[in-house]
């Protein structure tokens, strides 16, 4: 234990006393704003506005076309059909010409049959659809006129129906639209958490058993201590630089929203405009619905929560770190991990993907199936803790994944022992599995 505990220190003071280390850990949060905010940017860069000709023979869309940001509608006389349509081609400024028959005998079929948009250059297919919805809605509108159906009718008829559920075997479960977004966004974030965590630092982990591997330090390293322990010192000192850096990031994550929220009260007091701009952004009414999210957020069980995310997370991790510690180990370079990390990375990838249905059915056969299988467990359980989760299922889960673990260490330890020291040999499946009952 004494030398676990020596090589575990050395691996977690290296890693971060890294100049590289503090400024991404630094960094990192700004990057990942920065990108989102660039890729909103592109899709706004993209966005184009469109101009078209309007020639409405039916006589039902005039003033009910409305222009917004990205379409605008001109109408213009029946008489310019042709002489608009013949010069369509050499028009700069207008995209297409939109041309509605005549509507006889309230046949709205016929209308829809016989409207035609002619365009002089490629529009957006997003473009398509707004033209698509716009007609659509005016025509909807028409149809019930001819019905005779008021307003509040139609009003009436689009009412959703609001259904009141209760679980009665969970009295604090709240099972309404924005209970399940929230346990939804919730279980999303620490699946991936754990996700990107196993990824990322195993493959830190076999990268550093390689660089030591190839500078020939391990053959210096060996002499001292056994291959498990120096192995077991790698993980947990990874472990703990990863551990480092998420509690940095939380704890800029937290302060962030404190600031946001501060900034926000001021706003509100400070903002141009005087009262009116006010109470547009109060309309939102993000204090009711804060509020809202922390009754739910309190009535789950965060104790169960945390506890099942940091066993799963811990034990996930050790389990596919030894994985990548014994492939680091039996090979000379990166190139040749690529036929090994498939092992490593299919099992975690069918997790997260499949933990995508347990958002819809959290109590279903695939989301069990995954959460108990130990190689799926550590990002399906997780995913599954927000929506409520037997006990014993739970404890199940967690004797297989502990009982995975260590035997996965065992067969890591044995490959690590002998790949460790073995150069130039391209180990193949074949070659494992003699270390492997060796």
């Amino acid at each position: 234990m004494k030398n676990i505990f020596l090589i575990t220190k050395r691996e977690y003071l290296t890693q971060v006393k890294k100049k590289s280390f503090v400024i991404l850990t630094l960094l990192a949060p700004i990057l990942m704003i920065g990108f989102g905010a660039l890729i909103a940017f592109m899709f706004k860069a993209n966005e184009s506005s469109s101009t078209f000709n309007v020639i409405d023979k039916s006589g039902i869309f005039v003033g009910q076309l409305k222009n917004d940001k990205n379409i605008k509608y001109v109408f213009v006389p029946q008489e310019n059909e042709r002489a608009l349509t013949e010069t369509l081609k050499d028009m700069t400024g207008i995209e297409g010409l939109l041309m509605i028959p005549e509507l006889r005998n309230n046949n709205f079929d016929e209308l829809e049959k016989g409207s035609k948009l002619l365009i002089n250059k490629k529009i957006g297919f997003d473009t398509k659809l707004s033209v698509i919805a716009d007609l659509s809605r005016i025509i909807k509108k028409e149809k019930i006129k001819t019905l005779g159906i008021s307003e509040s009718q139609i009003k009436d008829l689009d009412k959703n129906f609001e259904l009141y559920t209760k679980n009665i075997v969970d009295e604090k479960s709240t099972d309404n639209d924005l209970s399940f977004g929230v346990k939804s966004g919730l279980s999303m974030v620490l699946m991936y958490a754990v996700f990107m965590f196993i990824i990322i630092y195993g493959v830190r982990v076999m990268r550093s058993v390689l660089e030591e591997k190839n500078n020939r330090v391990v053959e210096i390293i060996i002499s001292s201590v056994k291959p498990f322990e120096l192995m077991m010192g790698k993980i947990l000192g990874v472990t703990l630089v990863a551990l480092t850096q998420f509690s940095i990031w939380i704890t800029m994550a937290v302060l962030g929203a404190i600031t946001l929220n501060t900034g926000f009260s001021a706003m509100q007091n400070q903002i141009p405009g005087g009262e009116q701009s006010a109470e547009m952004i109060q309309k939102f009414d993000f204090k009711q619905m804060a509020g809202e999210v922390s009754h739910i957020l309190l009535d789950m069980n965060f104790p169960l929560i945390i506890f099942v995310f940091i066993v799963f997370f811990l034990l996930g991790y050790i389990f596919y770190s030894s994985m990548y510690a014994a492939i680091g180990s039996a090979v000379d370079n990166e190139t040749e991990t690529q036929q090994f990390t498939l092992f490593a990375i299919i099992p975690l990838m069918l997790g997260m993907y499949g933990s995508f249905t347990i958002m819809n059915n959290p109590e279903g056969p695939l989301g069990f199936w995954l959460s108990i299988i130990p190689f799926t467990s550590p990002v399906a359980m997780i995913a599954r803790i927000p929506f409520g989760v037997p006990l014993w299922e739970i404890a199940l889960s967690m004797i297989l994944l502990i009982v995975s673990t260590l035997l996965m260490i065992y067969i890591a330890a044995k490959v690590y022992r002998v790949g460790i020291l073995m150069y130039g040999n391209k180990a193949s499946m074949k070659e494992l599995w003699k270390w492997i009952r060796s």
